[in-house]
């Protein structure tokens, strides 16, 4: 049977509407180990905190934009494209917080949600993306299948989420046509 996958933007009252959700899909990464700025214990609460506080505001200014990959109905996967409020740089933005539930990985989310979040870049006139992830990652792996250029590595750049040991995060960038 074929997976149905929607990819759509929320604005700030959906995401507000869907909070819930889209909560839990970061908390399910995190705990399943994710290196997205989070450390363990991480719950639903503080999940809810932080889009409350970083993303929905961010939404409502313009500051930010954010898709969402639904299978059969539900978010299972989401991204967010943040324009660089430098003067001298409204041609630039970055990757934020890509995120597949781990129910839902393996069905090709991350990469329709990369490919939107492009097309959703260049329709904005952004033509310069940057991202970093955890090296040796999964997410590196699809960002090189996806045409990005590696820029490089810093050791050390992040406590792992069980605080166990500091590693290294890779750069990437990727101009668009």
């Amino acid at each position: 049977m074929r997976t149905v996958m929607i990819i759509e933007e929320l604005d700030s009252v959906a995401a507000e509407h869907e909070l819930p959700v889209l909560a839990e899909v970061m908390q399910a990464c995190v705990e399943g180990g994710a290196s997205v700025n989070f450390v363990l214990p991480f719950s639903q609460a503080d999940s809810e905190a932080w889009w409350r506080r970083a993303v929905l505001p961010a939404l409502a200014s313009g500051e930010r934009r954010l898709l969402v990959a639904r299978v059969e109905g539900r978010i299972r996967g989401t991204v967010q494209l943040a324009f660089a409020p430098q003067p001298n740089q409204p041609h630039r933005a970055e990757v934020t917080k890509l995120l597949v539930h781990p129910e839902a990985r393996r069905l090709g989310l991350g990469r329709a949600l990369m490919t939107r979040l492009e097309a959703m870049a260049r329709e904005a006139g952004r033509s310069l993306l940057l991202l970093d992830t955890v090296e040796g990652s999964a997410a590196q792996r699809l960002y090189e299948s996806l045409g990005w250029t590696a820029l490089g590595v810093v050791p050390g750049f992040a406590l792992s989420t069980d605080r166990s040991r500091l590693e290294g995060s890779a750069f990437f960038w990727k101009q668009l046509a």
